[in-house]
């Protein structure tokens, strides 16, 4: 089947939770499809890694977004239109006539966009149109809004109040909308009218590529946060785990050490190394296995946010023990004490933490579970199966058409 895939990142680099997706789904669906991926870049350098998709598409082009999102231009844009700023930031108005040149060419039998702020950028047309929800945008938004200043909050509430406008309005126009989770899927259906079939497919991790890299030996206890730090709930995350559930970990075992790893730590996070004790910030790695290695447990002290974590699917594929709160693992159907710790606060949590870090036999047994369930339920070589098989029933309803 022939593809138009519009993206708002290039797939490569592997910095973040889409490029991951994007890229593997790529990755698996090479010999059963023809792919023309549309993406956007905020630099030139990026056109670099351009070939390294090339080997799974069919065709790459790119297109220059604002490096920054906080423009006067993106601004003033946004202050005098019916989007949001999310959509404004990442609007590029040459895209549109771009899709129209190519569908003049080429005959495509359905449009794939990632993100509900990409769908502006389609222009009208009968091929099928499929919309992939990596998350519910203004969900994420609305937990930003009520940590927010007093003078920002209105301003806050009123982009907020276009995300979930637009966002709705585009799962309706979408042929197949598609979602990461059943409890993102159930949060739709309770929250909308939505009348059409919503289709999950999760998020996934190469687990044969986990395995070539085992655990390495180490003396300190160590603990692991990953996770890129352009996402909100990530750093609201973060921040929780070295405030709050830290100082009592430190507290039961002086010798242990965090370690934070993500793309794109803030300064405040990049000053926590400074602030508290056997804390290593260490940002972005080049490979994100060797974090895993040297790791005995990763606390993943998420409260907000949809989607599937994939600090959680990469931490069992790799063997590392997981304490999570319940929304770390939403969706994921874990199995408390078997696959996961669980806590819902920092008390709890730390509790979880000190125990696991001093069981080597219960470290022993989330490895083995952890690395099983993920293998059989999340290898990407099931995931792509099942966005296949959509492809392809989309595909053969247009045909009929």
């Amino acid at each position: 089947m022939n593809i138009l895939m519009l993206t708002p990142y290039l797939p490569y680099p592997l910095l973040s939770g889409g490029q991951i997706r994007t890229y593997n789904l790529l990755k698996q669906l090479a010999d059963k499809h023809n792919v023309t991926l549309f993406a956007l870049i905020k630099d030139e350098a990026e056109e670099q890694y351009i070939p390294e998709l090339e080997k799974f598409c069919t065709k790459v082009r790119v297109f220059r977004r604002s490096k920054q999102p906080f423009t006067l231009r993106n601004i003033f844009k946004t202050a005098f239109s019916s989007y949001p700023f999310l959509v404004m930031r990442n609007y590029v108005s040459e895209v549109t006539q771009a899709i129209r040149d190519e569908m003049e060419k080429n005959t495509f039998d359905l449009l794939h966009a990632e993100t509900f702020y990409m769908m502006p950028h389609l222009p009208k047309t009968k091929t099928p149109t499929i919309l992939v929800e990596q998350t519910i945008e203004y969900l994420g938004y609305e937990s930003y809004a009520k940590q927010a200043s007093a003078f920002l909050r209105p301003l806050l509430n009123i982009d907020i109040a276009k995300i979930k406008r637009w966002e709705k309005y585009y799962w309706r126009q979408a042929d197949q909308l598609i979602v990461m989770s059943d409890r993102d899927k159930e949060f739709i259906v309770q929250t909308t009218e939505l009348e059409k079939e919503i289709a999950v497919v999760a998020n996934g991790v190469d687990s044969d590529w986990f395995d070539e890299i085992p655990k390495k030996a180490h003396k300190k206890p160590t603990v692991l946060f990953v996770g890129t730090f352009k996402w909100l709930p990530n750093r609201e995350a973060v921040r929780f785990l070295v405030h709050h559930i830290w100082p009592k970990i430190l507290e039961a075992l002086p010798e242990a050490e965090l370690h934070i790893v993500g793309n794109a730590p803030t300064k405040e996070i990049e000053s926590f190394a400074e602030q508290y004790k056997n804390v290593f910030v260490k940002g972005r790695v080049e490979d994100i296995r060797d974090a895993f290695a040297v790791s005995d447990i990763l606390v993943a002290p998420v409260f907000s946010g949809k989607g599937t974590r994939y600090k959680v699917l990469e931490a069992m594929a790799s063997g590392t023990p997981l304490v999570a709160t319940p929304t770390a693992v939403e969706g994921l159907e874990l199995t408390p004490e078997k696959h996961v710790l669980l806590g819902s606060n920092a008390d709890e949590l730390a509790e979880q933490a000190v125990r696991l870090l001093r069981s080597k036999s219960l470290q022993e047994n989330l490895s083995k579970f952890g690395k099983h369930y993920v293998k059989e339920h999340f290898d990407w070589r099931t995931i792509s199966a099942q966005l296949d098989i959509l492809y392809r029933r989309i595909g053969a309803h247009n045909e009929k058409n």
